[in-house]
């Protein structure tokens, strides 16, 4: 957690600072209170759980990993911004492809129909972009699969959501994510002026990404 600390810290500066295309006001380890005290893992702490787990050292390949890790840690908080940054965006364009697709589903009797539901389908993606970060940020699914993904499908079929269509909204989410990430997007670009690299950098990590999405697509079929 140390760790998550220390990058928190410097996910902190690149706002304060004025890196961040949006000026925000300073923010503390307070305000992020819910998200630290979140029982999770990073990428250190799984590498020592599952050690242990096996009654093993920390394996070479292991650690070549965490050096990895380490040594990438802005292009993942850059990567991490991609997403924070256009939360709203990539889940608007995707519930909106995912309804130019279903045209039915904005009509009466449809599942985005009244706008309480449309509201409802917007949330539900910034929701799994925020926890999609979460573990970007972390090198490590368990909070995401934890506190978004466990008890996702059911819920959905509880609520008589279209799986099929919810899945569809996730792909949308992620092709833009990476997309956004890798500079292969239209629109403005993610990284003039805010980072030591560029979105060609970022492939590994938007690879990364776009498994978490995979995830959560997959807890859903």
């Amino acid at each position: 957690m140390r760790l998550a600390c220390l990058i928190f810290e410097r996910f902190r500066a690149k706002l304060v600072n004025g890196a961040f295309p949006y000026q925000y006001e300073a923010l503390s380890l307070h305000d992020f209170s819910g998200f630290l005290d979140i029982q999770m893992l990073d990428a250190f702490s799984r590498a020592v759980v599952t050690a242990d787990s096996k009654g093993a050292p920390i394996g070479s390949a292991e650690l070549a990993s965490l050096r990895k890790y380490v040594a990438d840690a802005n292009i993942r908080i850059d990567a991490t911004l991609a997403i924070t940054q256009n939360v709203s965006c990539i889940a608007a364009d995707a519930v909106s492809g995912m309804v130019c697709e279903n045209t039915g589903l904005t009509q009466p009797g449809g599942h985005c129909y009244p706008t309480r539901r449309m509201a409802a389908c917007l949330r539900d993606g910034e929701i799994i972009l925020r926890y999609v970060s979460y573990a970007l940020l972390a090198g490590d699914p368990s909070v995401l699969d934890d506190r978004c993904i466990n008890g996702l499908k059911e819920t959905y079929l509880a609520l008589g959501v279209p799986l099929a269509n919810a899945i569809r909204a996730i792909e949308i989410m992620k092709i833009a994510t990476v997309a956004i990430m890798t500079e292969t997007n239209t629109g403005r670009k993610m990284f003039e002026g805010i980072n030591s690299g560029s979105g060609a950098d970022c492939k590994d990590i938007a690879s990364e990404a776009a498994s978490y999405f995979d995830r959560v697509i997959t807890a859903l079929s």
